[in-house]
Order: C-alpha cells, then structure tokens, then sequence
C-alpha cells in the first residue's frame, strides 16, 4: 500500500459535532478510550456524576457506531469510574450502549498492569478492560498476525485421540493468545503465554505530556487482527494521536477527533516524525524489563529496614 495513497487526518472539536464531518459506513475499526471522569486536566472544567456522564457518552456513541463497516469493529477500552470509594465498572455501561445499537460482544478483554493509582481502604485497580464488538456476524478477524509462541511445542494428544494419539497438540504456526493481556513476564514465561502490554507511564519511549495515554500496542494488536491494509480507523477521542500513528505504522487510513488544539498540535508532530523516522515507540511483542538483582529499584531502602527493627 503506497504511503501516499493513504489519508490520516486530525479533526479538531466536539465528538458528537467532529463525527458529523466522518461518512457514515465508512471506518473498518473505531477504536478508542473516552475521558473516564476521574479529574485529569481535560475534565477538571467539567466534572460530572455517572449519571450525567452516560447521558454525555450516550449521543457520541450511537453516532460513532453508525461510522462502522457492515463487517467492522469497535474497540472501547475504559477503566473503573470510582466515587466516594465505590468503584463502577465503566465497561457495563458501554456495553448497554453499543448492544443497543446491535453490534455483538466477542470479547472482554483485560488489560492487566503492575503500576497506576493506589488505594488505602481497597485492594488497588491494576486493570482496565478492552471491548471488542463487531456490527454483523460476517467480520474480518486475522488470527495469523497475532498468534504467540506455544508455551509448551512439545505436548502431545492423549491415547484417547482417536486418530490423534501422540500427535503435536498445538498449531506450529502459534497458539492463539488470550482474551487476558498482561504486564507481567514471569506469569508470561512460567504460566500462561500471554500479550504483555505495560502501560504508558514516567519511562515508557511513547510517554508525552498527555495525563492518560495508551499504548501504541494495544491500539495495533486490535488493527492487526481486525483490519486489512488500506482499512480507515477512527478514534473520536485520539488524545496526542496513537491511533493515528499506530494506523500510519500499518499502512492503514486513519481520523482522529480531539477537543484539544494542544494535543492535536503534539499529534500531528508525533505523525511528522514516525514519517522521518524519528519517532520512538515501543516494539510490538517486546519483553517487559525486569530489574535485576542489586539494582537500586530493586533493592529494599534502608529506611525501611530501620522501620521494621
């Protein structure tokens, strides 16, 4: 697919308004993660109850649903709305929402992470969740570009296999990941071979001045299996552009829409630079880092030595 031959456009303004500007019919994937009304810097002007904040989500979604394919997809990826201490899963609220306008789940995938917010009178969120819904029942899911390395090539079916016995029981081609991707190497590795996927934070090579950036993985894990080369990908809340980048990367057409001129502004610099080459993301399918032994992150401070004698 000639570079030229693709578009990737930014379009600065109000969801609900920008989506007018986007045919209908015309995206193969639209893929986002929306504000989760928690106080970051682009919702601190307007803070809203859960009740508000569905009623303001509800126009943008059923308007973004009608900009995908007959055989396309939507990605909404959300975390947990949490007040006065009581947590509200985001995703049961979409779900009622795009259900409605009658696309079908085909899976809720779980984003697990090792760093985020900490809590002190409940256990810590360390997840987010990834729904994937299609429109119809007659769908493009490309399972070759994202198998993993079988955790165990070596096992065998059992004497009961009629026909099968003692035969490879994986596919040699990879095994199909899960429906759990993971910031975590060592599960990975002894466990169960999953996506590790950390999430956008102080060292990562993609982190920018935006508070509640995704990664650029996640995004191209779902473009890989869900769209072809020449597909359009919208994302109606594109932030500093992954999305778009991430589309661009893959030879795919993308729009992203965002309210703020300051993000769209690092977007389109971001976008400039993966053209020249200079831009730096994280690799597709790399290790996480583990510190190692005697590393200062990885050894006790001596204050807390002291606290505990």
């Amino acid at each position: 697919m000639a570079e030229n031959s693709l578009k990737h456009r930014f379009l600065q303004g109000d969801a609900l308004k920008a989506l007018d500007k986007v045919d209908n019919n015309s995206c193969r994937l639209v893929i986002t993660s929306p504000p989760y009304n928690i106080g970051k810097e682009y919702e601190r002007d307007r803070r809203r109850s859960l009740e508000e904040y569905v009623e303001w989500l509800k126009p943008i979604v059923e308007k973004a649903c009608k900009k995908v394919a007959d055989d396309g997809h939507l990605c909404w990826q959300v975390g947990n709305y949490v007040n006065n201490g009581e947590v509200f899963p985001l995703d049961y609220y979409f779900y009622q929402m795009i259900t409605a306008q009658g696309f079908r789940l085909r899976n809720r995938i779980i984003w697990h992470f090792n760093f985020g917010l900490h809590a002190t009178k409940r256990f810590s969120g360390r997840y987010e969740t990834l729904l994937w819904f299609t429109r119809s029942e007659k769908y493009h899911f490309n399972l070759e570009s994202v198998r993993i390395p079988q955790l165990y090539p070596g096992k065998r079916h059992s004497k009961g296999r009629a026909g099968k016995a003692g035969l490879p029981s994986g596919n040699p081609r990879g095994k199909n990941p899960s429906d759990f991707w993971v910031f975590d190497p060592e599960e990975a590795l002894k466990n169960n071979a999953v996506w590790e996927l950390p999430n956008v934070k102080a060292n990562h090579p993609e982190k920018t001045f935006h508070p509640c950036q995704f990664p650029s993985e996640l995004v191209e894990r779902c473009l890989l299996a869900l769209t072809e080369q020449g597909d359009t990908i919208l994302d109606p809340f594109v932030g500093v552009g992954t999305t778009v980048l991430a589309a661009a990367k893959h030879s795919r057409s993308a729009i992203g829409i965002d309210q703020s001129e300051k993000y769209l502004k690092l977007a389109r610099k971001r976008l400039s630079d993966l053209r020249a080459g200079r831009l730096i993301t994280r690799p597709l399918g790399k290790p996480v880092r583990r510190p190692k032994a005697g590393e200062r992150v990885a050894t006790i401070p001596t204050e807390w030595k002291v606290a505990a004698e």
